[in-house]
């Protein structure tokens, strides 16, 4: 089992963070705004790389419902959204900006991902225990 350090949690957010913003981000420049031109008729490549985000889409949030499940990003989100009131109240930044709320979400997203893809991890370090799934015959 591969031990949990900061470099590995640190890894695992620029992971989500550029999947997350190679998706969509406000700049202009994702692969959203990439085929939002010709859509529906692809190219090639937009259709390559779509289906490369796709995939690894689904390692992430499979990989983090099943660490997490409801709950548990249901408290992330909440613990998220505590956090930026708190920001907001002590004027660190303003909700008015749609800018800083577009990045603000997607740097969540990208902290939930990370928080999902080492949970299982985190979990076995403090209790000592490796995770075992259950096998239904």
């Amino acid at each position: 089992m591969q031990r949990l350090s900061l470099g590995g949690i640190l890894g695992r957010f620029v992971a989500s963070l550029l999947l997350v913003l190679l998706t969509w981000n406000p700049t202009g420049h994702s692969f959203l705004n990439w085929v939002a031109g010709s859509f529906p008729h692809l190219a090639p490549v937009q259709l390559f790389v779509g289906l490369v985000l796709l995939a690894l889409w689904a390692f992430f949030v499979h990989a983090t419902w099943r660490s997490l499940g409801a709950l548990g990003l249901l408290l992330g989100a909440g613990i998220c959204a505590a956090l930026v009131w708190l920001f907001v109240s002590w004027g660190w930044f303003s909700l008015s900006s749609h800018a800083a709320l577009q990045w603000i979400v997607l740097i969540i997203i990208a902290a939930l991902l990370t928080v999902g893809l080492c949970w299982a991890l985190f979990q076995a370090r403090v209790s000592g225990q490796s995770v075992v799934e259950e096998v239904k015959r």
